[in-house]
């Protein structure tokens, strides 16, 4: 078979294989378009033309910054402020704690260390929620209730961030650190100097990881930050649902501004996040 017809055949299968997978692909966009179009909707029309389905369902009949006003008017700005400072604390403050653990159980021999390793991995698959009460109250103990410190500190012990970059140091060769040692480098410069440089990529994963858990949650902001000048933006959106009614429209504006930065963020460095998780950590 010629080269130009393994070729042709090759883009008639592309071809064949778009047309299969994109209705998959648009119905999967539909929520989150129908989210960014109810955001600009009167909110007595959001539910409206739900059934039967029409156009209107999915191109309002007015479009409105009502919801946004009505938004940004409260305290929801305060509440992304919060947010950011938490995240940018948590990714800043994580990213320390998890290259230096990683680095620890990538190079370094002890005792128990394959124990200890076991430990980090089981601790990133029991969720959460499982531990939120108990500790909240060790929290609410320690006074640290309603504080950036109570908000930041469980979401610094990352174990799959400490796992991946574990997972990448364990592929720089041993060759470099010794070195290194032998010019006379501490571990310290060690890790410094040749590990981080070589990790940039892996450093951008568990970073992106460390923001998308903080960003997104819920629960422990819910217990620990009740107070209003502690709430985050996923609190705040909640409690647009009041007891009388439900502003469905500034809800889902909330929904869009809150999703925005992650956005940008994770197509900045969406080719640095796919090279952490593909990448051997080779570099010889």
């Amino acid at each position: 078979m010629s080269l130009d017809a393994s070729t042709a055949r090759e883009r008639r299968y592309g071809r064949w294989l778009l047309i299969a997978v994109l209705p998959i692909v648009l119905v999967s966009l539909l929520p989150l378009f129908y989210t960014i179009i109810s955001s600009f909707r009167p909110g007595s029309e959001i539910f409206q033309f739900l059934s039967p389905l029409s156009i209107n369902t999915f191109w309002p009949q007015e479009i409105t910054l009502d919801n946004y006003t009505t938004l940004l008017s409260g305290d929801f700005l305060r509440a992304l402020l919060n947010s950011v400072i938490v995240t940018s604390l948590t990714v800043v403050l994580g990213l320390a704690v998890a290259s230096l653990a990683a680095f620890g159980l990538a190079v370094f021999d002890f005792p128990f260390k394959n124990t200890l390793f076991v430990v980090l991995v089981l601790s990133f698959l029991i969720p959460f929620e499982a531990v939120a009460i108990p500790l909240s109250s060790m929290f609410r103990d320690w006074g640290l209730a309603n504080t950036y410190v109570g908000l930041i500190l469980p979401g610094l012990g990352n174990g799959l961030a400490i796992f991946l970059l574990r997972q990448f140091f364990l592929g720089i060769p041993p060759s470099l650190a010794e070195a290194a040692r032998i010019d006379g480098a501490s571990w310290l410069r060690v890790f410094w100097t040749i590990y981080l440089p070589l990790s940039r990529p892996s450093l951008v994963g568990a970073g992106l990881i460390l923001f998308v858990f903080q960003w997104q949650s819920f629960l422990w902001p819910l217990v620990i930050a009740p107070s209003p000048d502690m709430k985050v933006s996923p609190i705040a959106i909640a409690d647009l649902a009041g007891e009388a009614e439900i502003d469905f429209g500034a809800m889902f504006a909330g929904a869009i501004l809150t999703a925005l930065l992650p956005l940008l963020i994770l197509l900045v460095f969406q080719r640095q996040f796919t090279a952490s998780l593909a990448s051997s950590g080779t570099k010889e």
